[in-house]
């Protein structure tokens, strides 16, 4: 008998007043998996993944965790958002520490665990820094181990790397692709980036012009661990192309429907 999927999202669909920004969506991922998330703007990529994290409520469907219904935000689901959320009144240390503080655990736990998280995020020096001291990359750092340090059964990330430069970004995919392949957490992860999704998946899943659906759902024939070299080879090249194409036909479609709705 098969193992039932990690998370499991069913019939999902998400209406705001009468616009229907989600339709009935399925989708399964399997425990360890790293899936991300394609599709043009405003086609609830980022909308089915609040709901997965408990902070959108969805029309109709339900979604499993472990075969338990997520009801509401909860500690086995962590986020990172494009936005770095930190606090700025709080030190790197005291970010990190956040969450672990709030379980009730004592201080020396807490400051074991940030220190370990912030060692593997390259941030060993700048534990007493506040916010406003770091870089874009550096704040992005921050809040990965931030996540990372309540151990979340599952990670959700909503285009966290959207707004650092080229090669901030580059270099936090590889860190984040590491990590990953170290501790194996359960990844959804939103990006318009198709070289992005494509480096980083397991599967990469397209979804179509509003109201969003699942249009694609790919594995990546990748092999872990991951160099950044392997986006010179002919298969990621392949799927890029492919990803691009049906990406493409959805853009063009939401731009053809924004067009005919008129003034």
């Amino acid at each position: 008998m098969d193992k039932p999927a990690f998370l499991r999202v069913r019939g999902v669909e998400r209406r705001f007043d009468t616009t229907l920004a989600l339709q009935a969506t399925d989708l399964d991922v399997a425990e360890n998996d790293f899936v991300t998330i394609l599709g043009p703007s405003g086609c609830g990529k980022s909308t089915l993944l609040r709901i997965v994290a408990g902070l959108d409520v969805q029309t109709a469907g339900e979604v499993l965790l472990e075969g338990r219904r997520i009801i509401g935000p909860g500690a086995d689901r962590g986020m990172v958002f494009q936005s770095y959320t930190l606090f700025p009144w709080l030190t790197v240390l005291d970010n990190v520490c956040f969450g672990l503080r709030e379980r009730g655990l004592p201080r020396a736990e807490q400051l074991d665990i940030a220190h370990g998280f912030l060692a593997k995020v390259g941030l060993k020096g700048f534990a007493n820094h506040f916010p406003k001291q770091l870089s874009g990359g550096m704040q992005q750092r921050t809040a990965l181990a931030r996540a990372l340090a309540n151990d979340p059964r599952m990670l959700l990330m909503d285009e966290p790397f959207g707004a650092l430069d080229h090669q901030t970004r580059e270099l936090m995919q590889e860190l984040l692709l590491g990590i990953w392949e170290q501790q194996r957490k359960t990844v959804l992860f939103v990006t318009h980036d198709i070289d992005e999704a494509v480096f980083m998946g397991t599967r990469v899943v397209v979804m179509s012009a509003r109201p969003g659906r699942i249009k694609l759902d790919h594995t990546v024939p990748l092999a872990h661990p991951r160099h950044y070299s392997v986006k010179t080879t002919p298969a990621f090249s392949a799927l890029k192309a492919e990803l691009t194409e049906a990406v493409r036909v959805e853009v063009l479609a939401a731009q053809a429907a924004s067009a005919g709705a008129g003034p």
